[in-house]
């Protein structure tokens, strides 16, 4: 009888270790593979169980996908609770974390920097390769008059709600609540501080944006930027053009003129400042957060011109007077020429 009870239970314990092995291979066993970089699976907004397992196999994130099949079948990760978002896949993690990860939507932020992007198509392509947006959408949205009319801009001058910086965001974050956080960063910048300088000047924040954006292209010193700044608010506060030569350049589309002249200042462009006086409809870039804090914090002064300086510092000379000025900018194109600069 004894043995009898041995042997039952030696069957039931060798039964057990079998269902344990069985589950611990399926459920617990390290099933994503040895990534030497980091490893993301990305599930589309509106994504099936059939979209994660595609995406697992084309990617290589899995050694075994039946087991990952089964452990999502026993554990209920189907369908019904497929949830969209960039899940960063860690290396030698079993079917049971990576399941428990994907139900809870447990995925890791995106990390987005910006910073003086030129023109609104190009923000939409490189907003579109980090998040699940579409660039063409996106930018219908930008220039749509109704939307951003809600918000307080115009099409021209929607780009200046784009405050450079970083930010975090999750992935599967569409157009419109992409567009509201950046909204919200820019309510969070425009400080009572902030306002009060630009009602100061004369200028909503969106102008003072404005330019910025051009006092920006036309110096990257920093301790430049308030004096350049000086430079254009007096040229406005006398009703001068502001004959800015990247205004013309964002004119003509052309962002690799080195030398603005000829028929290029005639071009009869709203955003041509040679021709048009006072500021363009909206920025030529996306504006710098130095750039407008320049402004805002501009240098006082007498200066109404300035051009390059000849040694290619990347620096100005600036003038109170047209005489001074005909004779600062008659040694920068001599420096030109001599350089076959066209």
């Amino acid at each position: 009888m004894k043995k009898i009870i041995l042997g039952v239970l030696a069957i039931i314990l060798i039964g057990a270790l079998s269902i344990g092995g069985y589950f611990y291979f399926k459920l617990l066993k390290p099933n994503t593979g040895d990534f030497e970089q980091k490893a993301y699976l990305y599930i589309p907004t509106g994504g099936t169980f059939k979209n994660v397992i595609d995406s697992l196999e084309k990617n290589h994130l899995l050694k075994n996908v039946e087991s990952f099949k089964w452990s999502a079948n026993f554990m209920k990760y189907n369908d019904s609770n497929i949830k969209a978002g960039r899940y960063r896949i860690s290396k030698g993690i079993s079917n049971r974390v990576l399941i428990n990860m994907l139900k809870a939507g447990n995925q890791e932020a995106v990390r987005l920097t910006f910073n003086n992007i030129r023109i609104k198509s190009q923000f939409a392509g490189y907003v579109a390769r980090k998040l699940e947006i579409d660039s063409v959408k996106f930018l219908t949205m930008l220039n749509d008059e109704q939307f951003v009319g809600k918000f307080g801009f115009t099409p021209e001058t929607v780009f200046t709600v784009f405050i450079p910086n970083t930010y975090e965001l999750f992935w599967n974050t569409n157009q419109q609540k992409f567009f509201s956080r950046m909204y919200d960063e820019y309510q969070k910048f425009w400080t009572s501080e902030r306002k009060k300088k630009a009602e100061e000047l004369g200028l909503s924040p969106e102008k003072v944006s404005v330019l910025a954006s051009i006092v920006y292209w036309e110096t990257k010193k920093t301790d430049e930027m308030p004096i350049v700044a000086g430079v254009y608010l007096n040229r406005l506060k006398k009703g001068m053009k502001l004959e800015a030569d990247p205004t013309v350049i964002f004119a003509e589309g052309d962002f690799t003129i080195s030398r603005v002249r000829g028929k290029m200042m005639s071009n009869p462009s709203p955003y041509n400042t040679y021709v048009h006086t006072g500021l363009p409809p909206g920025p030529i870039s996306m504006p710098s957060v130095t750039a407008i804090d320049a402004v805002l914090n501009y240098q006082k002064h007498n200066y109404i011109y300035f051009c390059a300086k000849d040694d290619f510092s990347g620096r100005h000379a600036f003038a109170e007077t047209m005489e001074q000025h005909i004779i600062n900018a008659k040694k920068f194109q001599k420096a030109l020429d001599a350089r076959g600069i066209k």
